[in-house]
């Protein structure tokens, strides 16, 4: 009964953001466990400014995460990232061309069957337009509808907001908004779908829209000794 009700969901908000001029945003993050402490990732995304039309960016990046402790965590990676003129499918002129690095530190607080996650980034953009500094700060939280914990054919509910902070005037840069759900599969597999809002203040390499999001996150482990908490995010 659940999977016929996030169907019929899905073919509504589809339709609906069809109807209304929503963007798509579309996002494959792969992981790779190699031991109790290290784990690989690579992120792919393409964004359109209208409903799977319009494709205006694209990114993909690499990165590395440390677990320190089993709730913190850092990060660190590198991604091309490429924003192109509005009014068609990768519409020339290019409007920004980028290699970005960061380095971020990540912290898990459970509380009952809400997990909360602290995000503290700071980033490196070498742009087409020159060099920037870049802080961004995301808190979110994951609620499974099943259980207190996500686990394989567990529906899940998620949402996050996430603040952007330069280091020149006017400081603040950008606000986005997620708010969504998912299934997991396995202990590999899930999807995440949900409604993306990005608020822009004097931006000029992408405007503020809003997008139908669609996540498809694979994870898997070489040791495949342990079972593990699975907590569906994001490198973006």
């Amino acid at each position: 009964m659940k999977k016929n009700v996030c169907v019929l969901f899905l073919f509504i908000v589809c339709n609906s953001v069809a109807q209304n001029g929503l963007g798509s945003w579309n996002i494959l993050n792969v992981t790779m466990k190699i031991n109790s402490k290290w784990s690989v990732f690579t992120e792919g995304q393409i964004r359109s400014l209208s409903f799977y039309d319009d494709f205006h960016y694209y990114e993909i990046k690499v990165g590395a995460t440390y677990k320190i402790k089993p709730n913190f965590s850092v990060t660190t990676g590198i991604g091309d990232y490429n924003t192109y003129s509005e009014g068609g499918n990768f519409e020339k002129p290019m409007q920004n061309n980028e290699i970005r690095t960061w380095a971020q530190v990540n912290l898990k607080n459970p509380f009952d069957y809400i997990v909360f996650e602290h995000r503290y980034r700071a980033e490196q953009r070498f742009t087409s337009n020159g060099y920037r500094n870049r802080f961004r700060y995301r808190l979110s939280a994951v609620v499974p509808l099943q259980g207190k914990k996500i686990v394989p054919k567990t529906f899940y509910l998620s949402a996050w907001n996430e603040i952007f902070f330069t280091d020149n005037e006017p400081f603040f840069e950008r606000n986005r908004l997620f708010i969504g759900g998912g299934y997991e599969f396995s202990e590999s597999l899930a999807i995440q779908t949900g409604y993306i809002h990005q608020f822009d203040y004097k931006i000029n390499d992408e405007t503020g829209r809003d997008f139908f999001n669609l996540t498809l996150l694979y994870n898997f482990d070489l040791k495949k000794k342990e079972k593990h908490d699975f907590h569906p995010s994001t490198n973006d």
